[in-house]
């Protein structure tokens, strides 16, 4: 019996196929059902990553360090992650196209899309610097995906240096709000970004360590004002 092909071997064949010229349209209709739709998602999430670390002109080897660190490559897959980036990278699509399909996949808005932007922006400044191009690219992808400005800045103030982490941005509260309120909202937030939920989801590996980390930011935005907003 042959041996059936991991996840990264589904994802480098179906990369190939656009490679020999099949639309994209009909290589992400051939992975509508699970487990196919899991390599769907990551396909398109490596995309999107890939061109992110093009989108300023060259890929330097601090931003393919994230997305390994990102996408946390089993032993023995490296050959075909590698295929993988490199074909995306390269493929003539333009990224907008595979922002528009993880977003089919869920809703507007939807805390998976939130995560895969977080995973964007980590690719963007991992090289030292934010570019007004990698600006660009990810208000855009953020549009497509249907998430609030105010969502959009505050993933933006964890990740770039000139932008400070503001706890209220991240929890996306006023700075008025009540002590309640901005509990509320930090509880709502972590149920929503909680891995548990990509996990029954059927999410791969690379969605729920993305969740993983939004959580961490919550909790840290959280911590902070709690410190300094003690209850009436």
């Amino acid at each position: 019996m042959d041996k059936p092909l991991s996840l990264w071997s589904r994802i480098a064949a179906a990369l190939a196929s656009l490679a020999r010229g099949e639309g994209l349209a009909d290589v992400f209709d051939q992975l509508r059902a699970p487990p196919e739709r899991s390599v769907a998602f990551t396909i398109a999430v490596i995309a999107l990553g890939a061109k992110m670390a093009k989108a300023d002109g060259q890929v330097t080897r601090n931003e393919v360090a994230t997305f390994r660190r990102i996408f946390e490559i089993p032993a023995g897959e490296e050959a075909n992650a590698a295929r993988v980036f490199n074909m995306a990278r390269t493929d003539v699509a333009g990224f907008d196209a595979y922002a528009r399909k993880i977003a089919q996949m869920f809703g507007p808005g939807d805390d998976v899309l939130k995560d895969v932007l977080e995973g964007l922006f980590a690719i963007a400044v991992a090289d030292g610097e934010f570019q007004e191009a990698e600006e660009v690219f990810l208000q855009e992808v953020a549009d497509i995906f249907g998430l609030r400005e105010c969502c959009y800045r505050a993933i933006r103030a964890s990740y770039v240096e000139n932008a400070e982490p503001d706890p209220w941005t991240v929890l996306e509260v006023e700075r008025d709000a009540s002590y309640e309120q901005i509990r509320r909202a930090w509880h709502s937030a972590v149920r929503e970004a909680h891995p548990d939920r990509a996990i029954a989801r059927g999410m791969p590996a690379e969605a729920v360590k993305l969740a993983q980390d939004r959580v961490v930011a919550l909790n840290r935005a959280w911590e902070e004002i709690r410190a300094g907003h003690q209850p009436a």
